[in-house]
């Protein structure tokens, strides 16, 4: 007599069994690593979208807003105009939150711009990993943190370069969701399968150029400051520098500049100082020698007679 074997279901975080929407997002999206800007797009305005309310209520909106907001080209919802703005707050299919709405469109002109210094926004966020997932081993769900050290990192920069609703909690999510960061736990049957596709190689990957980890994330990766530095290191040099040696503004440089450099007015003075004047050639300084020697002498004022 053969006894039949019953398939139990696969382990999974516990956070996705009470919907098959947070099955299917949990076992096909989230933790799969993200190189595709326009998905990086959606996620950030996603994710903002989230603050203050449930996961489900943005997922099951997410068809909305993909509607409403051009497929989440940021070429497109960086021209957004006031008139659509107000179009989309009257969309039942969104979040309908003036300051989110409007954070949509300001993020798209931000994310554009650093495109524009990166060659990607994929290539700057994954900068602050050297291009590496982070592979966690949580073991139950209270063990994984809101946020971390290298959230608090990607946040700073992200506000500094003009985003808006980038917390670290935000942005920590954010880096789950994208694959960053391996949070799915070691029991989950997806915890394996993530760690296999992060440690693939991309042929795009390899034409990335390597980058130093931020101040926090070099706790993890020491040996990034001694890399050559390349472009994404000026993410690490803005995140790493002090607060109180803020860069100066673009119109006091050129002045700073110039304070440096001597004024004309001030230059012969330079001279008594025991700086170093070029004299001029001795066939010129006896040809002016000559000149004064044989000038006619200046005319003589008369007094006018009484």
């Amino acid at each position: 007599m053969t006894t039949r074997r019953s398939s139990a279901p696969p382990a999974r975080c516990p956070w996705c069994e009470s919907t098959a929407l947070y099955r299917r997002y949990h076992d096909r999206e989230w933790g799969v690593p993200v190189h595709s800007d326009r998905r990086w797009f959606e996620m950030l305005v996603l994710d903002g979208a989230q603050a203050g309310l449930s996961w489900r209520t943005v997922l099951e909106k997410r068809a909305g807003y993909r509607r409403a907001f051009d497929r989440f080209d940021p070429r497109k919802v960086a021209r957004y105009d006031a008139r659509r703005l107000r179009a989309l707050l009257r969309d039942p299919g969104i979040v309908r939150n003036r300051q989110k709405v409007a954070s949509a469109v300001t993020n798209a002109r931000a994310f554009l711009a650093v495109q524009r210094e990166f060659g990607s926004f994929d290539r700057f966020v994954w900068a602050f990993t050297r291009g590496r997932p982070v592979q966690n081993r949580w073991r139950g769900d209270r063990q994984i943190p809101p946020r971390t050290p290298l959230s608090d990192a990607v946040s700073a920069e992200l506000k500094r370069r003009g985003f808006t609703f980038v917390g670290s909690t935000i942005v920590y999510a954010l880096l789950q969701a994208a694959g960053v960061v391996n949070d799915h736990l070691v029991g989950c049957f997806r915890h394996r399968e993530v760690r296999a596709l992060g440690a693939r190689p991309r042929r795009a990957a390899a034409r990335r150029p390597t980058a130093a980890a931020t101040r926090t994330a070099a706790a993890a990766t020491r040996t990034a400051a001694a890399r050559r530095p390349t472009a994404a290191a000026r993410v690490h040099r803005a995140v790493t520098r002090p607060a109180t040696a803020s860069r100066p503004a673009a119109a006091a440089r050129p002045r700073r500049a110039a304070a440096r450099r001597p004024a004309a007015a001030t230059r012969p003075a330079a001279a008594s100082r025991g700086a170093v004047v070029s004299r001029p050639p001795a066939d010129s300084r006896r040809a002016a020698a000559s000149r004064a020697t044989h000038a006619a002498p200046p005319p003589v004022r008369r007094p006018r007679a009484g």
